[in-house]
């Protein structure tokens, strides 16, 4: 009588990647890893912009001005704005930006049909421009460059995960 071939540990089973193609367990990290970093970057760029929430630190002596203020808009002070009005659309903003780059990054995940990738990046991109053109600051260009390029992954190239 033979003994059985000795196991080397557990192994998951093959898994597709949604194509009908069979991902290898050792491969899975290959499809896996791009949707984290990609979910991972539209959380983080849609978290940013709850900095406008946060109280302004101390200024000090030398130190840069703070970026993310809401009480004052460079157009819509000079024109006469109410800073109530201006504050509560900011937060408006901030809001919809959150919630439309946590929805993308949902969608990126396979947790949310892929249908909602494009609607939910469109609306926090545009929330977030808005934001950052009403209350903008030199800082926050980066946030405007990464606002156009997710709007033309998803709209005019037509990215969609694997």
């Amino acid at each position: 009588m033979g003994h059985p071939a000795a196991s080397t540990g557990p192994s998951d089973p093959p898994a597709s990647n949604g194509s009908g193609h069979t991902v290898e367990p050792t491969e899975r990290w290959l499809v896996v890893l791009p949707r984290l970093l990609i979910a991972g970057f539209l959380l983080a760029h849609g978290a940013l912009h709850a900095s406008f929430l946060s109280p302004r630190p101390a200024a000090t002596a030398g130190g840069p001005p703070w970026p993310f203020e809401l009480d004052r808009s460079w157009i819509l002070t000079p024109l006469g704005g109410d800073p109530v009005f201006t504050r509560i659309l900011g937060l408006a903003l901030v809001a919809l930006t959150v919630a439309g780059f946590g929805l993308a990054a949902i969608a990126v995940l396979g947790w949310l049909p892929v249908s909602v990738l494009a609607p939910s990046v469109a609306l926090g991109a545009i929330g977030s421009l808005a934001l950052l053109g009403l209350f903008f600051h030199p800082w926050l260009i980066a946030g405007v460059a990464i606002d156009l390029a997710a709007l033309w992954a998803v709209l005019v190239a037509g990215w969609v995960p694997e």
